[in-house]
């Protein structure tokens, strides 16, 4: 009896944990980018969409903005074309953009049937609706990459019409230029310009690392909480490098722009958003600016 009593004690101290964080971010806007190995593995997939529809229902104003990447990528493999990169960017030719916006559509209402099902209602739209992203096209250091796009205006009108009527967003990262070309864009680079458009309260990247490392060959050395000014630095000595670098310029950048906070974690931890969350340590790495603290119940 006094076993079974402990655990639920356990778990009321979770819940009184998690109070401070409902209360700091109740209807706030939180914007989550969701990509990598989490949206390949079924499991961590229901994981993931149970986590943001929870956020949703204790108050929060969650917007899914997801990516795609290994699955367009299977797709261009199952119609005989080899997948091309350059400098990390995928080459995306006329005919490899129109497999990547079916394949980016599909997973984008997959996504919402998730979400459905577990009792909230969802709406997903791509960049090209209601003029959402406008882009120019992209270059890699000079170079054509085809139909890859580069943000250069949101209009979040509706995704604000959405959230006011008490709909989950979610959005599949597709843009159009002036001409009303379609526009591959990179699933970070849309959260980002989202959440400083729409000053969000938060911006979670779900991502297949811990976060961010002092040393990333030692995993030990996991830093919990970066200021933007401590991120610079690490960047300024060279300590980050790989597909962290445009990460954690991103987290800087939405900063600077006014998003309280930002979050790099681990998708493959399951409810690994809540963790991060809703617990004093979380479990990735959080950027915040330099006058914020991480301790709201310590204020």
């Amino acid at each position: 009896m006094r076993e079974n009593m402990n655990k639920y004690l356990e778990k009321a101290e979770v819940l009184i944990e998690a109070l401070p964080y409902i209360q700091r971010f109740n209807r706030k806007i939180i914007v989550v980018k969701y990509g990598g190995s989490a949206m390949v593995d079924g499991e961590l997939k229901n994981n993931v969409i149970e986590d943001v529809t929870l956020l949703k229902l204790v108050g929060f104003k969650p917007i899914i903005v997801h990516g795609g990447g290994k699955e367009i990528s299977r797709w261009v493999g199952k119609v005989g074309m080899e997948p091309k990169f350059i400098n990390g960017l995928r080459v995306t030719d006329e005919e490899t953009m129109e497999i990547a916006e079916m394949v980016l559509n599909k997973v984008n209402k997959e996504l919402v049937t998730l979400v459905e099902r577990l009792g909230v209602k969802a709406v997903g739209v791509s960049g090209k609706d209601g003029g959402l992203l406008k882009v120019d096209k992209k270059y890699s250091d000079g170079q054509d990459i085809g139909y890859v796009g580069e943000i250069k205006e949101v209009d979040p009108q509706i995704l604000y019409d959405m959230l006011e009527k008490d709909f989950l967003p979610i959005v599949c990262p597709v843009g159009m230029d002036n001409e009303f070309h379609t526009y591959n864009i990179n699933a970070d680079d849309a959260a980002c310009a989202i959440a400083k458009t729409m000053n969000a309260e938060k911006l979670a990247f779900l991502t297949d690392i811990e976060g961010v490392y002092k040393d990333y060959e030692d995993k030990d050395s996991l830093i919990s909480e970066l200021t933007i000014g401590e991120a610079e630095q690490l960047i300024s000595d060279g300590n980050i490098g790989g597909g962290m670098l445009p990460k954690l310029g991103n987290c800087i950048d939405a900063i600077r722009s006014g998003v309280s906070r930002v979050h790099i974690m681990d998708g493959r931890i399951p409810h690994c958003l809540l963790l991060e969350i809703f617990t004093n340590k979380g479990i990735g790495t959080a950027i915040i600016g330099e006058a914020e603290s991480r301790y709201y119940h310590e204020k």
